[in-house]
């Protein structure tokens, strides 16, 4: 990796970048090598500040939110990645069910925060381990809801530049785990719900308890993972196939298909990001073979060829 000059930090204006920071404990699974830069903004300005550096200096910029859902290369990243999380809050209003939500919020703390309001619409989203910005992008869901269902717009830069502008809902072109952000060089800087006022935030905070209780006794919490690897075949669980095909607690290296829920792959305590990347592929090849199709990944690889 190329080292800047120190000097160029000077136009930061005090924003703190740390050098060479290891991003495994920046993601779920807790692999990863590290960031040439590595920068944390607490607001709007911080990160057009950081988007203009990296411009100045054309080095490329990579986006993280809670991690959950990224598998890093064990060589890490060049350029400047920026973590998300310090851009974080939300507003609410129990009346009119209209929610605003930082990109860096946690989506379960969201989920518990518009229960007890009374809010019906994000009951599905409790045991997500990701962010607001995270679920826009990759149009998270669970429980027979996503956020599509709810969503109303997000506001966004490019990463190239500019000022923020909204995208809309009927713009974004959401499908099954999918949004055009996906497809653009856009960082999510918080987004509008529309939820559904009117509730005993008794109820809608038991079925949200409920809800949570039921992942965390299917799911294994207990070690480091990115969540479900593959997106559902249409019609099909993907846990289902990779199950019947007898893989649950097969291994490559430190990493696992779980023994609890065969959709995904745990870190054990030494994996590697190679071992996962290996164990997807495997997983993806054994599944052709015997279906005829190809699984598709959930979890986005950053810094592989």
């Amino acid at each position: 990796m190329a080292v800047l000059n120190t000097c160029s930090l000077n136009p930061l204006n005090g924003l703190k970048l740390e050098a060479f920071t290891p991003l495994s404990k920046f993601t779920t699974l807790r692999v990863g090598g590290a960031a040439q830069w590595l920068a944390e903004p607490k607001d709007i300005e911080e990160i057009k500040l950081l988007i203009s550096w990296a411009k100045t200096h054309q080095i490329p910029c990579h986006v993280i939110g809670a991690g959950s859902n990224l598998l890093i290369s064990d060589s890490g990243l060049q350029g400047l990645s920026i973590c998300m999380k310090r851009l974080n809050g939300a507003k609410l209003n129990p009346k009119s069910g209209l929610v605003e939500a930082f990109s860096g919020e946690p989506i379960p703390n969201l989920a518990r925060s518009v229960a007890k309001a009374g809010l019906h619409g994000l009951e599905w989203a409790i045991g997500i381990p990701g962010t607001v910005g995270g679920a826009a992008v990759m149009n998270a869901g669970a429980q027979g809801g996503c956020t599509a269902d709810w969503l109303q717009s997000v506001q966004v830069i490019s990463l190239t530049g500019g000022l923020p502008f909204e995208i809309s809902k009927n713009d974004l072109n959401f499908s099954y785990r999918h949004s055009l952000l996906q497809d653009e060089k856009l960082i999510v800087l918080s987004a509008r719900f529309q939820l559904e006022p009117g509730h005993s935030h008794k109820e809608i905070s038991h079925t949200t308890q409920e809800n949570l209780i039921h992942r965390t006794s299917t799911q294994p919490f207990n070690l480091p993972s990115c969540g479900s690897v593959f997106r559902n075949p249409e019609s099909l669980k993907a846990g289902h196939l990779i199950e019947k095909l007898g893989l649950k607690g097969y291994r490559i290296g430190g990493a696992e298909i779980s023994r609890i829920h065969a959709n995904f792959i745990v870190n054990t305590g030494n994996a590697t990001a190679k071992d996962i990347y290996e164990l997807i592929s495997f997983v993806q090849t054994r599944v052709k073979e015997n279906h005829g199709f190809l699984l598709h990944p959930e979890v986005i690889p950053f810094g592989f060829d």
